[in-house]
Order: C-alpha cells, then sequence, then structure tokens
C-alpha cells in the first residue's frame, strides 16, 4: 500500500513537470484512485455509501476561497494600474540613486507577496530588469532581488504560502506561529539580498564614480529624447518621459481596498477569502467591466494545484504513508537528519517543479516529529518553506523563467547561463541554510 501510494505520487510530479500538466489535476486523479485500494475509504464508504464522498472531504474549500479572493482583488490592481502607481511612487522617492533601487524592487515584490499577490514577480520583473539595463545595473542582480524579494514576503499570513503553512499547523493542533514564521522567511531572504547586491555588483552603485556614471546616463537619456522630438516634428508633444498622471477615483478605491485587507485581515484577523471577496465585490460593483477582466486574471491554474495535492496528501495520511515515511525516519535516531533530508528533497524537487505542492508534502511528513515535539515547529515548517522556495531563482522554475522572459534577446543566453550556475549555488547551500534556521531562538 505504501509502495502504491508514493509510486503514484511520483508519477503525479513527473507527469506534471515532463508533460506540463497541472500538478493539481493529476492530484485529485491519483487520489480517486488510491482511494479505491485504501481500505480505511472502503470501510468508511459503507457508511457513505461512496468512497469518493470521502476524497471530497478533504478538498481544502476554505483555502479555495481564500486563493480566489486575493487573486480575483489583485487582478482589479494590476488592471487598472494601482500597481504601477505604487512602483511608480517609490521609484520618484529615490530618484537618482541607482544603488538603493535594486532594494526598491526587492521591497516592492515582497509587499505585493505578503498581502496576497502570488503574481507579484511576474508583475515587478517585467519593470525591474529593463530598468536594470536602461541604468546598466547588472541584470543578473535585480532579476534575483526581485525573486528574492518576492520570497520574504512568502509567509506572511496574508499570503497564499502563509494561509497554507499556518492552515496546516492548525488542523494539526500545533499552535499558532504566524509571525514567527513570517519573520524568518524575511530575514532568510534579506540576507539572500544582501549576498547577491554585494556580489553581484551592488557595490559599483555606490560612490563619486556612480553618481558620474549616472550623469552619463542622465545626458545619453536627454539626447535620446532630444533625437525623437526632432524626428517627430518641432510641434510634436509625443516624447514619452517618465509623465506625473493624476491618481484617478476608481484607483484610490483600490488602494484603499488594499489597505483595508491589511488592516483587516492581518490586524483584526477576518476571513482573509471573505474580505477580498468583498472589496473585489465592491470594486466590480463600481466597475462592471473591469470585474469581467479581474475574473480572467483568477490564478486558476494555482487553485486546482492546491486543491488536488491538498486532497492527495489526505489520501496518504488515510493510507498510514506518511507515518511509515515518518517512522522509517525517525528509526535514523536524529529528527534534525531527516528534516535535513527533507529540506534538500523540497529544494531539489521545487526546482523543477510546482513549490507550493513540495511544501505540501514535506511538510506532511515531518508532521509526526514535530506533534512528538521532536523539532521546533516554527523553525522546522519554516525551514521547508524557505527551503522549498529559495530555488525558484532557477531558470525552470516559474518565478525564474520570468525573470529570463525580461532579458533582452542579445543578452538572454548569457543569462541563462548565469541563472544556472547561481541556481546551482542555491540549490547546494540554500536547503543547509534553511535547515540552519531551525537552530534560532525563536
Amino acid at each position: 500500500m505504501h509502495a502504491l501510494t508514493i509510486s503514484v505520487l511520483v508519477l503525479i510530479f513527473l507527469l506534471g513537470t515532463l508533460r506540463n500538466i497541472n500538478l493539481g489535476i493529476l492530484g485529485l486523479i491519483g487520489a480517486f484512485l488510491v482511494a479505491l485500494a485504501v481500505p480505511e475509504f472502503a470501510d468508511a464508504a459503507e457508511d457513505s455509501g461512496d468512497v469518493f464522498d470521502q476524497v471530497f472531504g478533504g478538498f481544502p474549500v476554505d483555502l479555495m476561497i481564500a486563493l480566489m479572493g486575493l487573486t480575483y482583488l489583485f487582478g482589479f490592481a494590476q488592471l487598472n494600474g494601482t500597481i504601477d502607481i505604487i512602483l511608480r511612487w517609490a521609484m520618484r522617492a529615490v530618484r537618482g540613486n541607482r544603488a538603493v533601487m535594486p532594494w526598491i524592487f526587492f521591497a516592492l515584490t515582497g509587499f505585493f507577496m505578503s498581502i496576497g499577490a502570488i503574481f507579484a514577480i511576474g508583475v515587478i520583473s517585467p519593470l525591474a530588469v529593463p530598468f536594470a539595463r536602461r541604468y546598466r545595473i547588472n541584470q543578473l542582480m535585480m532579476g534575483m532581488m526581485v525573486v528574492h524579494g518576492g520570497m520574504a514576503g512568502l509567509l506572511s499570513p496574508l499570503s497564499v504560502y502563509g494561509i497554507y503553512v499556518n492552515d496546516f499547523l492548525k488542523n494539526n493542533d500545533l499552535g499558532s506561529h504566524t509571525w514567527t514564521l513570517f519573520l524568518m522567511a524575511l530575514v532568510f531572504n534579506v540576507l539572500m539580498g544582501a549576498i547577491v547586491f554585494v556580489f553581484l555588483g551592488g557595490r559599483r552603485l555606490i560612490g563619486a564614480q556612480a553618481r558620474a556614471e549616472m550623469a552619463e546616463i542622465r545626458a545619453e537619456m536627454e539626447d535620446t529624447a532630444d533625437a525623437e522630438t526632432t524626428e517627430t516634428g518641432s510641434g510634436s508633444t509625443t516624447v514619452a518621459t517618465a509623465t506625473t498622471r493624476a491618481v484617478t477615483p476608481y484607483q484610490w478605491a483600490t488602494i484603499v481596498g488594499l489597505a483595508a485587507l491589511v488592516i483587516g485581515a492581518g490586524i483584526f484577523a477576518l476571513d482573509i477569502g471573505v474580505v477580498s471577496l468583498t472589496i473585489g465585490g465592491v470594486l466590480a460593483i463600481m466597475k462592471p467591466v473591469e470585474s469581467r477582466k479581474a475574473l480572467d486574471n483568477v490564478s486558476w491554474a494555482t487553485i486546482v494545484l492546491v486543491g488536488g495535492m491538498v486532497t492527495y496528501i489526505e489520501v496518504l495520511q488515510a493510507a498510514g504513508t506518511v507515518d511509515w515515511i515518518s517512522d522509517k525516519m525517525s528509526s535514523m535516531g536524529a529528527p534534525m537528519i531527516g528534516l535535513l533530508l527533507l529540506c534538500y528533497l523540497s529544494g531539489v524537487v521545487s526546482a523543477l517543479a510546482s513549490s507550493i505542492a513540495t511544501i505540501g508534502i514535506a511538510i506532511t511528513m515531518a508532521a509526526p516529529f514535530l506533534v512528538n515535539g521532536d523539532l521546533p515547529v516554527a523553525g522546522a515548517a519554516a525551514a521547508i518553506a524557505v527551503a522549498a522556495t529559495v530555488v525558484d531563482v532557477s531558470p525552470f522554475s516559474t518565478n525564474g523563467a520570468m525573470v529570463l522572459a525580461n532579458v533582452d534577446a542579445e543578452h538572454r543566453d548569457k543569462f541563462f547561463r548565469q541563472m544556472l550556475v547561481y541556481s546551482g549555488v542555491v540549490v547546494a547551500v540554500g536547503p543547509l541554510a534553511a535547515w540552519l534556521m531551525v537552530l534560532l531562538p525563536f
């Protein structure tokens, strides 16, 4: 039985990765097929009359509502230009200081990710990478700062990953570690960002030489603008500069809605799915046309992925496979070594497949250690989550591919090779560094 359930799990990851199929679809199919062979499900079906009712019972409805509400709300923010406005405000605040800009993009990506925007890296990278190219900043450094910035907000209580991990801990009576998890992911990725900044050209952006180079860049930009004006005629007003556009009432309403989300769900602990759907509903009433577009932007693929994999995890638990694996790890007599193996397993698999699905499987396998008190709950959960996501710098991962797609064609091959080298180092060292967080006195 355990061999069957593990084989199906491996097959799900292989087919999903090699054939580019949503893991959630495969997870649901695997859950239905395996359930037919699991005695616990068959026994329960004698009362319910249908073994599949037991499978559906493991489908995480609350989590799905939260994911739908968040992605629906941020669909409005992306479509009506609210995210661009926030980015413009941030860039204006540090105009001329190239050394600060990588950290601005880092912070913006982290902020949007921390309040539920799972597409934050995909939104910011098309702005950050061309900015780096224009202002002679290392594109690899800027791209990796965006990815690590997104991962810094990873375990926020308002983010998709944070909701998922915190719900798992609460459902297994492991207590509430909301802010500890958030802080650990934040500190880890800020340190990673600092390393990237220092070793990939950040120091060159500081000092007199950097100011001289910035003056040269501005002169080139002015020459380009003058040339464009000449080509379009003396009466032309078509030159695109950093114009200051007034914020519309609808954009102000969206900004207020995002603030209400942070206050309602983050401070007053209101249900994040209900809050985000309500705010999205208000914006929809204001502009019904935008509502239809925002609904198209809902991350249905992520919702299906999470729902399917969580359902399969429930089947794994009913089959006793999770306990069996944990017993085998316990037989080594060193829970910390078992956690280290889980961190590396999460990192390697996640570099090629879905991070959130990998986190779900790994943290479920670690659950018996957490319940027995063999490992610190917050440290182990954060270590697994960070190990599975720090490798998103890989060009084969979704986030890494988003960054690569925004590099100019002339430098893309070189950038790809640099990303491979960097992601190789991260896969080798990142899970170990994440594992060491367990030793922190949180």
